[in-house]
This record gives structure tokens, sequence and C-alpha cells, in this order.
């Protein structure tokens, strides 16, 4: 039997009283000794938990039970240990930073891209009609990105609407959007819809769903993932590395962040160069006086402040320490 879990989910469904709500389900998260990360706005929820098979089974029954959250579509993965040490929530004016706030313009609930399963994705992504776009941000798509997907020169999703004239190109074709899970997606698409593009398609449960229901057919490289593992293998039909080590150019797809917190970069690297530069993207980073210890994994906890009196009400970070 599994030991450990990873699910992976998002919602946007409206909740009332996000900030309290936040409150309350990192009581609940903690009496299941589950680890993690959630975000939490009045539009919906953002999570990667992670725990014993058995709590993961109760989170996921509890959040259906939930007429709110009865659609969500979990993605599971399991795991020889937790993927997160420390178990957070945070509420935030959106479950993922975009800058489209405005319900009247963007409203996932609404309106978005129409989704399509992992056979429908495959049977369409390589006509001539159809474009893949990737709308995640460079350092996501430089370790794994669908084959021939458009990618966008973007260090945050936030990024992603100043694009718009950048695709305006592709307007006579079929797009379709994806990303790790499909959150970025939902507001992507329904912006693409809003800016005059009529034909929008997004990959549903995004690459991680995909690699479970098609073997990650024509993923090429890993999928950058938010816990410590980083990256995960999708592909198990064709796969290839596609990423090189940012110091030397060897083929790699070890994903790390720089040991230097101040730096802190999202990078690729090869073993030898991580042990030559100590985990760091250069030697300046190496000589860092705060640098971490590099264990070889690249992986770091964060170790979040609480929320001071002076914080917004708006964005509180609660934490288990």
């Amino acid at each position: 039997m599994t030991k450990y879990q990873t699910l992976l989910y998002y919602c946007y469904s409206a909740i009332a009283d996000g900030e309290q709500y936040a409150t309350d389900h990192l009581k609940f998260c903690k009496s299941l000794n589950l680890v993690g990360r959630i975000i939490v706005a009045d539009e919906g929820l953002n999570g990667t938990v992670s725990g014993s098979a058995e709590s993961c089974k109760i989170y996921i029954d509890t959040l259906h039970a939930d007429p709110r959250f009865a659609g969500i579509d979990f993605k599971v993965d399991d795991v020889e240990e937790p993927s997160f040490v420390k178990m957070h929530v945070r509420y935030k004016s959106e479950i993922v930073h975009s800058g489209l706030r405005d319900p009247h313009i963007i409203n996932p609930e609404e309106k978005t891209g129409i989704h399509l399963g992992a056979q429908d994705f495959l049977a369409m992504k390589d006509r001539d009609d159809v474009v893949v776009l990737d709308v995640r941000s460079n350092y996501e798509h430089s370790v794994g990105k669908f084959k021939n997907a458009v990618t966008l020169d973007i260090d945050n999703f936030r990024d992603f609407p100043s694009k718009i004239n950048e695709l305006a190109q592709y307007k006579d074709k079929k797009i379709i959007t994806y990303c790790t899970g499909g959150i970025k997606c939902e507001k992507a698409s329904a912006l693409l819809l809003h800016e005059g593009f009529t034909d929008v398609y997004q990959l549903h449960g995004g690459i991680i769903k995909y690699g479970k229901d098609a073997g990650g057919e024509d993923f090429d490289g890993k999928c950058y993932v938010f816990d410590n593992r980083l990256t995960v293998d999708v592909n198990a039909v064709n796969p290839k590395v596609i990423s090189t080590c940012y110091n030397c150019g060897t083929t790699t797809a070890k994903m790390i962040n720089c040991a230097n917190p101040e730096c802190n970069e999202h990078f690729t690297q090869c073993d030898a160069c991580g042990e030559a530069l100590d985990g760091c993207c250069s030697d300046a980073c190496k000589q860092h006086p705060r640098k971490r210890v590099y264990d070889g994994t690249g992986y770091y906890v964060k170790v979040p402040q609480q929320a001071s009196p002076k914080s917004s009400p708006k964005e509180r970070t609660l934490n288990i320490l």
C-alpha cells in the first residue's frame, strides 16, 4: 500500500470569507498531519498538499463533500516521502497571481476556453490550424514542454497579459493553452477570448493529468512542480531530455534553486557543476555570506514570517512552524 501521496488541485468557486476559511483550513490540515502550500482567495482554492494516503483520502473526501468544491479534480501522485516539510496557508487576492482581478472582465466560473481531455488534445495538437501555447514561466518551460509548443518569455504568470499583442499573429488559429495543473489556463484562456481570439481551448488538468491519462506522449523533458521534488517525469511513451546545464551546457534534467538565498534563481545544473559551485549559479553566489548548505537536491525550505499587525488584511500568511 502507498505510504504517502501528494495532491495537486485548484478550484474557482466563490468563498464568502476567504480569510476566515484560510484560518480554519490551516487547522484542518494540521489535524491530518498534512504538509504543503495552499492559497485561499475569495475566488477559490489553489493547493498542493502531501501526507499519508489515509490523510489524503480524508482531505479529498472532505473537500468534495463541500458543494463549493465538489467538482475539484485532484491529481494524485504516490511519493516515497511527503513533498513538503511544513504546512502553510496564504490568503491572497488571487489563487494564481495574474493581475486579472476584475470578475466583470475575467471570470473563470463564467467563461474560459473549451476544456480538452488527453485524447482530444492528442488528436488536435499537431494539426496545421492549431497552436499549442505554453502559458508558464521561462524556468518552467526550459526544463520541459510539449513538442512544437509556443513559449513566452515571461518570468511570472502575471506577465502573460503583456504578451497578448505578440500572440495576435495566431488569431486565425485554434489556440490550446496548457500549464502544470490547469489553473493558469483558466485565466489565460479567458483573457484570450476577451481579447478577440475565437477558437480557444485548454488542456484539462494540465501536464500532470495528461501524463497520467495519455502517458505524456510528446511532452519533452520534465515538468516543474512547486514542491521539494522540483521536477517530475511525465512522458512514459517517447521521453527525451531537452534542458542543458546553465554553467557548462551538458545535457541535464536536474533543476535546482541557487544556494544563495538573495539570488534563489531556478536553473538546470549538472551534478559536476553543482559540486564545483556548491549549488550556486555562479562563483559570486558561491562566495555570498548567506549561502545555504547545498545537499545535492537544490531545494530549500522557506521560513515564512508570521503576519504582523501592519500586514494588509488581504494578504496574510498562516504557518505551522
